[in-house]
């Protein structure tokens, strides 16, 4: 812009004007025209004025998204930006398109992941598997919809159906806060190991493949993987190989894996990156309102026996734990529910377990080939209250989901107090019935975080489930990580 001069007007004209006459407009504009041009000053004043104007009232007719950095957002993300804040206060996640082999090749194949036969039942329905119609004489009806045959192992099959609706996903990678891996990592090893035929490279491959993919995308350098997350279907020590003739595969020992945060049914206690996840149950409700339904159901049911315990004994295990649990429960009765699961007895299909559950006020919950196993949230969900015998069986496990204080739901009895004689009756009987009737009303307050919505968009009126708990929890650590990403 040309500045202003501080000196004297130019010498007037020497041609006359016109005197002014307001009711004469030809008049008017021929003088306005003669001032602005003998008087330059004047007129660059009035230009200035005049784009001034111009550029603030322009600057108010526009929408406020034309001020984005971003201006080819897609629809779903314009929709959010005005309240991305109070929509998703801990950030988005951005979905990484990886190749279909890593996840969806699984379960077109799906007659190939199973030695035993076909797996594709099994994970139908977005993971859920099959209905579960065996319920239809033991569960209220307006929710027998909700129950389904559900394997322990279909996590990552869920969670990524859940998180392509998550209400906070991005599709501007730029946007994200952290970054989910749609792999498939337990069926990618499930397959090869229950067979000598597979070697320790199979189990590896598609591993070590996925993280070379996801190290070469331009948001790795980031953090160098701190801000991304995977969901993996099994627990984590079926990842965690160290020598080639070893179980499972080498993983989480990959150097890429290092700093990613793993959802796992299991977790290793001491691995800041292991998250500990529900396993999923067979209840997968549809609205706030079934919750509801079902915690009325079970904190009114009427319950006939103290305690129970469904499982099956280790017998190739020396002193087996499980073994001695059955044998007190047997040798009681009176008091003890038992469901022998030996052989294939309490299979996904066999309503047997939920029935003793709610019949219960305690459930038995040993550890199971590995620290923790389904029964834990089986048991919980039908309202009866846990009995643990080894502290990370839940307690290290799964914080995010259970309340902060392990008595105020549950019981902890040492199992070598049992192997030493200890009653297992002895030590619940010692409970008042308002003791035991406030434990199970924290049990039945945390069913909502148990338990994986069925619609793909989640459970309504400000309910969180598992998915919801789990993928908030991520998105608050990676802001909080040393090292991680800062805005």
């Amino acid at each position: 812009m040309l500045p202003i001069s501080d000196h004297s007007s130019p010498e007037k004209p020497k041609t006359p004007t016109k005197s002014l006459d307001r009711k004469n407009s030809n008049s008017f504009s021929f003088s306005y025209i003669q001032t602005l041009i003998y008087h330059p000053r004047s007129c660059l004043i009035l230009l200035i004025l005049i784009l001034q104007i111009l550029i603030i009232y322009a600057s108010l007719s526009l929408p406020i998204s034309s001020f984005s950095l971003h201006r080819s957002l897609p629809a779903e993300i314009t929709t959010v930006s005005l309240n991305s804040t109070e929509l998703c206060p801990n950030g988005k996640v951005y979905i990484y398109d990886i190749p279909e082999s890593f996840n969806k090749e699984f379960l077109y194949k799906c007659k190939e992941l199973s030695p035993w036969g076909s797996r594709c039942g099994t994970f139908s329905n977005n993971g859920l598997g099959k209905k579960f119609t065996a319920v239809a004489n033991v569960v209220p009806k307006s929710v027998v919809n909700a129950w389904y045959r559900t394997d322990q192992f279909a996590l990552e099959i869920i969670f990524h159906d859940r998180m392509v609706n998550y209400k906070c996903r991005t599709n501007e990678p730029g946007l994200a806060t952290a970054f989910y891996i749609p792999f498939y990592a337990g069926l990618a090893v499930g397959k090869y190991l229950w067979s000598s035929n597979y070697t320790a490279k199979d189990r590896d491959y598609h591993c070590e493949m996925i993280l070379k993919w996801v190290q070469e995308q331009p948001y790795w350098n980031r953090s160098n993987g701190w801000d991304h997350f995977i969901s993996m279907g099994r627990i984590t020590w079926d990842f965690r190989r160290t020598k080639d003739g070893d179980w499972g595969s080498k993983c989480i020992y990959l150097p890429g894996m290092r700093n990613i945060t793993r959802l796992l049914i299991e977790r290793n206690s001491w691995d800041y990156f292991d998250v500990g996840v529900p396993y999923p149950t067979g209840f997968h409700p549809s609205s706030a309102n079934e919750v509801k339904i079902w915690q009325d159901f079970v904190n009114g049911r009427r319950r006939r026996t103290l305690y129970c315990f469904a499982g099956a004994t280790r017998g190739f295990i020396k002193n087996d734990f499980r073994g001695l649990l059955l044998r007190q429960c047997y040798a009681d009765s009176e008091k003890c529910s038992v469901v022998n699961c030996g052989g294939s007895k309490c299979s996904n299909d066999t309503a047997a377990i939920l029935e003793t559950f709610l019949n219960s006020d305690f459930c038995l919950q040993p550890r199971g080939d590995s620290f923790t196993r389904r029964s834990i949230f089986d048991c919980m969900i039908a309202g009866s209250i846990p009995v643990f015998f080894w502290k990370r069986t839940a307690y290290y496990q799964y914080e995010w989901f259970l309340p902060d204080e392990p008595m105020s739901y549950s019981v902890f009895i040492d199992r070598n107090e049992v192997e030493n004689g200890t009653s297992i009756r002895s030590v619940l009987e010692k409970f008042s019935e308002e003791e035991v009737k406030k434990m199970r009303a924290k049990v039945v307050e945390y069913i909502p975080k148990l338990v994986y919505a069925k619609p793909n968009k989640g459970l309504n009126d400000g309910m969180k489930d598992a998915f919801d708990i789990a993928v908030e929890g991520v998105l608050k650590r990676v802001k909080e990580q040393e090292g991680g990403y800062k805005w």
